[in-house]
């Protein structure tokens, strides 16, 4: 399925120049399952500038491929993808996944590129599979609900952006979106 939504949406333009940036620039060593436990169960009891720093740790932690190859292609995709060029982007990110098909964030990043060039179903593909490995990954949740929201899905898109909330509470444009979703279903409850 290809749909022309708005890339620009708030909620993905807010949350996505900080994904990225922390992706392009990720070291060459494998993540550490029982560190990434840790930040998780930290982010969420942590005020809000803890949890500032705790993103991006987990970020940092989270974009470790292990591999050489795979880092360059993530650069070069999520460059791409920075500059507006959603097609080379998936092509860069497809490589990397297709190296290493496990790399969570090789898929996590593909979706947004497969969103931002209108291609919502592969982009709903990789985030569900990246839901299903890594149920925390409250970016592909921000991603899902800006696509269900555009959707015209506001129930299950109030519902990815919560279960967003519920793992990273201080993301202020999920935060609006929950607020203003609540408040159209409200009204339409009436």
């Amino acid at each position: 399925m290809r749909a022309h939504f708005r890339f620009h949406n708030h909620v993905v333009a807010a949350v996505l120049p900080l994904f990225l940036s922390f992706f392009a620039a990720s070291g060459g060593f494998a993540q550490d399952a029982d560190k990434l436990n840790d930040l998780y169960n930290r982010l969420k009891k942590a005020d809000e500038g803890a949890a500032q720093r705790i993103e991006t740790e987990i970020f940092t932690e989270s974009g470790k491929s292990g591999s050489a190859t795979i880092d360059i292609l993530m650069r070069r995709g999520t460059a791409a993808l920075d500059s507006g060029n959603a097609t080379v982007a998936i092509e860069h990110l497809t490589a990397a996944v297709d190296h290493a098909p496990e790399f969570i964030e090789a898929r996590a990043t593909r979706a947004v590129a497969y969103y931002s060039d209108g291609e919502i179903g592969p982009a709903l593909a990789d985030l569900a599979w990246v839901l299903e490995r890594e149920p925390r990954h409250f970016v592909a949740w921000t991603i899902l609900g800006t696509i269900l929201e555009e959707s015209d899905m506001p129930e299950r898109a109030l519902a990815a952006y919560r279960a967003a909330a519920a793992i990273h509470p201080y993301i202020p444009e999920v935060n609006d979106a929950i607020g203003r979703l609540e408040k159209q279903l409200e009204g339409q409850a009436l």
